[in-house]
């Protein structure tokens, strides 16, 4: 069976059943249907019965196209640790509608390890991405009207960096004119697109403490500059009211359940490039006060999502991670070795699916150098071997030692994709241990360093650099936004996710590379400065078989196809 009819195979629970779990009552939730809830955040403003819940993160090795499971494992985790009798939520992202018609599918987990209903996970919910979509165009046309008439706060047309977005891949949209077909029509000038995912207001609304939070980051985004040099915000254009009132449903978390029953809270789908690419922390807040273990995931490797999770996220939320769990796959690690290339649409090299001892040992130096960064923190890590069919004992034995002699407190083989809660038992207690064994959390750079220090920070340390090169144009923005004071906010690296250096090429653990800013960008609602170290992809592109052509209804009106 497929995914989806997996999914559909099992007699769910009522969704109250989960809210019990987490203590909700009737009065914590605005229903949308049968299978899902919204959570009034009034809960966050009660005293605290429960002590706060263990925090895991769930992260993994750097990724490759053949995908190593790691939403598998935070769903799958949160229903092993609830079989070993600990009450457990999960906290995740929305995804994007972009990539599920496009090449990925859905991303609601997978097998026996899923959120459901998918189809609901992975269209719509409950219409969040379509409120921040909303929010977005707003700000632009408000910029866009006052630019128009009379320009009464001497915006530069030439600075704005305010684009629209749409939750679609559309590579058409990338680069469009505006304001043409006359003077009644705006000022012209070349603007574009990109994905909701990319949008500010996305990672403003995941970053966001509170709604009173929420209104002032939005105030805070930057749209461009007027002629002297000055930042103009969405709080001068007087739009960040509005933006707020169309966020007001979607402030608050979606409750959810997996296959078993186990509570998920979904909300947020921030880029893990140009954004911090978690979920919120108010469906953190909301978890931690409600179970005993939550488990969240943090977009792509642990140098991308992990890193920005403990170094953005947490200095935000005020939130200390317990440990974290690191997904691997044995073929993974033997694209690492560099030895195997992927091409979309013809089988996988022999190697992939034959033992190959030598290619895992090639490929090892990307597991412990993850392994590194997250105990750069302080952090325990788990590591998880996410078995595959094609896998032998000898194999996954080879990756067990590389991870303990790494420095990782376990290592267990999983088969959450196949067993459900049952195939993560083992990684359960693990990760019970880890989270209650004594840890430091720390955090890799202070605030008031300045911007400079924190990339070469996060180069050096974290990817492997030997050293950072900058732009003339980036070392004139770091200057500026020194100026400006923007020089606290953390690091918020746009780099490829498929290699832990710049250069997707550079597969393993490459060393002694010379790191390139190229750009740098920052989101002052957000409160993060991003320096770009490549062309970063913000609006995707549809290929000549998207999934979106497998994707239908039925006679009786049932979605098929969506994986």
């Amino acid at each position: 069976m497929n995914d989806l009819e997996i999914a559909r195979s099992v007699t769910l629970p009522p969704l109250s059943e989960a809210a019990r779990i987490l203590g909700f009552e009737d009065k914590d939730l605005d229903p949308y249907g049968r299978t899902m809830a919204k959570v009034r955040l009034d809960i966050l403003d009660r005293e605290e019965s429960r002590p706060r819940a263990k925090y895991i993160v769930v992260t993994a090795i750097t990724p490759t196209p053949l995908g190593e499971g790691k939403t598998v494992h935070t769903v799958g985790m949160s229903m092993a640790l609830n079989r070993i009798g600990k009450r457990t939520c999960c906290v995740i992202r929305q995804p994007s509608m972009g990539p599920v018609f496009g090449i990925k599918g859905g991303a609601a987990g997978g097998g026996y390890s899923q959120v459901v209903p998918p189809e609901d996970f992975n269209l719509h919910l409950t219409g969040d991405f379509h409120a921040v979509t909303a929010a977005n165009n707003l700000l632009a046309a408000f910029t866009d009207t006052s630019l128009l008439l009379d320009n009464p706060l001497r915006l530069d047309p030439k600075s704005i960096s305010w684009r629209r977005v749409v939750d679609m891949n559309d590579r058409a949209l990338r680069e469009i004119e505006v304001g043409l077909g006359g003077d009644k029509n705006g000022v012209p000038r070349r603007t574009g697109f990109d994905i909701t995912a990319a949008s500010e207001v996305m990672a403003v609304l995941g970053l966001s403490t509170s709604r009173k939070d929420l209104r002032e980051r939005l105030g805070r985004i930057v749209v461009g500059y007027d002629v002297d040099g000055g930042p103009v915000t969405a709080e001068q254009l007087h739009a960040a009211g509005s933006m707020a009132a169309l966020l007001k449903e979607a402030v608050k978390p979606t409750l959810m359940q997996t296959l078993e029953g186990t509570p998920a809270l979904i909300h947020t789908g921030p880029f893990a490039n140009i954004a911090h690419g978690n979920s919120s922390i108010l469906a953190d807040y909301v978890a931690l006060r409600s179970a005993e273990f939550v488990v969240t995931e943090a977009g792509f490797g642990a140098d991308m999502g992990a890193e920005k999770f403990f170094n953005i996220k947490c200095r935000t939320s005020g939130l200390v991670p317990d440990a974290a769990l690191l997904v691997a796959t044995t073929r993974a690690l033997k694209v690492h070795s560099g030895r195997f290339q992927i091409v979309a649409g013809k089988p996988l090299p022999e190697g992939l699916v034959t033992e190959d001892l030598d290619s895992i040992r090639a490929g090892a130096g990307n597991l412990e150098k993850q392994i590194e960064n997250v105990l750069l923190h302080g952090v325990p890590v788990v590591v998880a071997i996410n078995r595959f069919p094609t896998d032998t004992q000898a194999e996954l034995d080879l990756v067990r030692d590389i991870a303990l002699e790494a420095g990782a407190s376990a290592a267990h083989v999983s088969t959450l994709f196949a067993d459900g809660g049952a195939g993560g038992e083992a990684l359960a207690e693990a990760l019970v241990a880890a989270a209650e064994a004594p840890s430091k959390f720390e955090f890799l750079y202070r605030t008031e360093d300045r911007l400079t220090d924190k990339i070469e920070t996060l180069a050096t340390k974290v990817y492997g650099a030997s050293g950072v090169h900058y732009s003339e144009q980036a070392c004139a923005k770091l200057a500026k936004f020194e100026e400006l004071g923007y020089g606290k906010f953390p690091i918020c690296m746009a780099k490829t996710q498929y290699s832990l250096s710049h250069d997707p090429k550079l597969k393993g653990r490459p060393e002694g590379f010379e790191f390139p800013i190229e750009d740098v960008r920052v989101s002052v609602g957000a409160g993060f400065v991003y320096p770009l170290a490549g062309a970063i992809m913000t609006m995707p592109g549809l290929g000549r078989t998207p999934n979106g052509i497998n994707i239908d209804l039925d006679e009786r009106g049932e979605i098929v196809g969506l994986m």
